[in-house]
């Protein structure tokens, strides 16, 4: 029953990351309990709103969470990943202050509504995605090429939407999204990517999208005889990947109320593939728990926030990010899980070998 139960729970998706958070949260209460002090104050401007390092990570870990569920869906169908949605983040950023501002980078009110603003950018991420997905799908590109040419001249196209200019958005509301909206001491990120959850959830829920998208990186073949588009099925993954990068961008420019190109979201593509493998998700496609990735987000952001607690570098913490994902390939190799399992099978077996002894030795 107990070796039964333990295997139960070592083989299940969540149980990686799950450890993994466990043990960032031992090493902090170790090295600093007051890490998880949340405290209610006044921010800059005036309104009162919650302040700690965990609000840091649920606030900058939200739009890494809203990644991670387009990225573990362009995954399991696709069978590779997209490391364009940082640069797909300025693009889809830069559209929508062209938007706000129009054709003066300094105006002294935004020249449309936030929603259309963000409609227009909503288009733009999907647009990216559908180019990324007609790449691989139709023209059967490896994912990580095709992202390339996005990911190489994204920024570029982001600069030159806005004439290499960086816009400000004069209205005190469009700060909200990445912000605090006043009376609500709770950072807006959280309900964005709670909205967001739950609309996947439903989609997930009450279509086949994640059956069609597990069969699809499965067996393409065997899938295409069931009657299942795998065309369709990848260039949708791409789609709604943009989709959410849409999200993110709205997020991570509404922060400043403006935008840098070079600097936005760089790097946060290999954050958001880190997600979806340590939710202990395949690389190569297939089967996925989109659960799994959002919480490897969030074990991510909570990583990021512990080594600048630790007054780590911020040029540093690539490397000790490289170290957590050489340990999830390591342990996720297949020769090192038959290994473990065949060590476990061994001591399992010692054991139950004593206890046979022993009790002979009763018996006489």
């Amino acid at each position: 029953m107990n070796k039964s139960f333990f295997r139960k729970i070592t083989s299940n998706q969540m149980f990686i990351p799950l450890m993994a958070l466990l043990l960032l949260v031992v090493v902090n209460l170790i090295v600093d309990p007051g890490f998880f002090k949340v405290t209610l104050g006044k921010n800059n401007a005036g309104n009162l709103v919650f302040s700690g390092f965990l609000i840091t990570i649920l606030d900058y870990g939200s739009e890494l969470a809203i990644l991670a569920l387009g990225m573990t869906l362009v995954t399991a169908a696709s069978g590779g990943q997209d490391i364009s949605v940082g640069a797909t983040i300025a693009i889809a950023g830069s559209a929508m202050l062209r938007v706000l501002c129009g054709s003066n980078s300094r105006p002294d009110a935004i020249q449309a509504p936030i929603i259309v603003a963000f409609l227009v950018a909503c288009l733009v991420g999907m647009l990216c995605g559908a180019f990324n997905g007609t790449l691989v799908s139709v023209f059967k590109i490896q994912p990580m090429i095709a992202t390339l040419i996005l990911f190489t001249a994204g920024r570029s196209i982001a600069a030159w939407i806005n004439n290499n200019e960086l816009p400000i958005v004069p209205d005190p509301k469009f700060a909200y999204f990445g912000g605090f909206i006043p009376g609500i001491p709770i950072p807006t990120t959280v309900f964005i990517v709670l909205i967001c959850i739950i609309i996947m959830a439903l989609v997930l829920k009450f279509t086949n999208l994640g059956l069609y998208t597990q069969a699809v990186g499965i067996n393409e073949k065997s899938s295409r005889l069931n009657g299942i588009k795998p065309t369709f099925i990848k260039f949708l993954a791409f789609v709604i990947l943009g989709l959410c990068v849409a999200v993110a961008a709205l997020i991570k420019v509404s922060r400043l109320s403006t935008i840098n190109y070079s600097v936005i979201a760089k790097d946060i593509e290999m954050d958001a593939i880190l997600a979806v493998a340590l939710g202990g998700n395949s690389l190569s496609g297939g089967k996925f728990n989109i659960w799994a990735s959002v919480l490897g987000a969030y074990v991510i952001q909570f990583l990021t926030t512990t080594l600048y607690k630790f007054n780590v570098r911020s040029d540093a913490l690539s490397a000790y990010k490289a170290v957590v994902v050489i340990l999830l390939v390591f342990f996720s190799a297949p020769k090192v899980r038959e290994y473990l399992s065949g060590l476990g099978k061994k001591i399992a077996s010692k054991k139950a070998g004593k206890r046979k002894l022993a009790g002979k030795e009763e018996i006489k």
